[in-house]
């Protein structure tokens, strides 16, 4: 498995390279945002490590372009700014997950093999069909009844697990360990944020709603019914 590590902080490099090689990761490294984006543009990598603040190009611009360039790597942002406000921003910009410095290890390793097992775990059929909405997993496209919604790629995470979960009511917790491989503080309202954005993008315009609340429960994707 090859790795790209992103990170400005020499020592803090190092520990993470040492690390992962142990666990018999290939780790390439990158000491600013330039050089990462362009390593990432011309290898092919299994997971990106990324840092915010960087030299030349922040984190949050290299995962933008990388995200506009089509590339679909997992990306998992390491940085001091913990707040829900920056961690919504990371990963409106294409990120997959959001570990805050300083951080352990093995904490680290898990978040890792998540994003990969994940990213390696595709749906065997790559297009799903649901109430005129379309799924296309190879290209990452999604339709409602014919018409092309734009989704960022946490977007498409968390529509795809709704879909591969239909019919089953799921907590925010369960929701946030699947799609982003970890638990944030109870107070965070990242799921809520990106269902929002959902609902927005494939249920606002149309009479037929398919993500549904389920009060002090979570959330349910199904079809035939007004929203609730």
């Amino acid at each position: 498995m090859n790795i790209l590590l992103i990170e400005d902080e020499v020592n803090v490099s190092a520990f993470i390279k040492k690390g992962l090689e142990e666990e018999s990761y290939h780790v390439d490294v990158a000491f600013d945002g330039y050089t990462g984006k362009e390593l990432a543009l011309q290898e092919f990598y299994d997971l990106i490590l990324l840092d915010i603040i960087l030299p030349h190009i922040n984190g949050l611009e290299v995962c933008r372009m990388l995200r506009e360039c089509k590339i679909e790597t997992p990306i998992l942002m390491l940085t001091a700014l913990g707040s829900t406000e920056n961690i919504v921003t990371g990963l409106k910009t294409g990120a997959d997950d959001y570990l805050v410095k300083p951080f352990k290890f093995k904490e680290l390793l898990a978040r890792i093999n998540a994003l990969i097992r994940r990213n390696q775990n595709r749906m065997i059929n790559p297009v799903v069909k649901i109430a005129g909405l379309e799924l296309n997993d190879s290209t990452k496209e999604v339709k409602r009844f014919g018409q092309t919604v734009k989704l960022t790629a946490m977007e498409f995470s968390l529509l795809q697990y709704l879909i591969n979960n239909r019919g089953v009511v799921k907590s925010r917790a369960q929701i946030m360990e699947s799609v982003w491989g970890n638990t944030y503080e109870n107070s965070s309202n990242v799921v809520d944020v990106y269902i929002n954005y959902l609902r927005n993008k494939i249920d606002k315009d149309f009479d037929s709603k398919l993500i549904h609340t389920v009060t002090g429960m979570g959330y349910i994707l199904k079809e035939g019914e007004n929203e609730n």
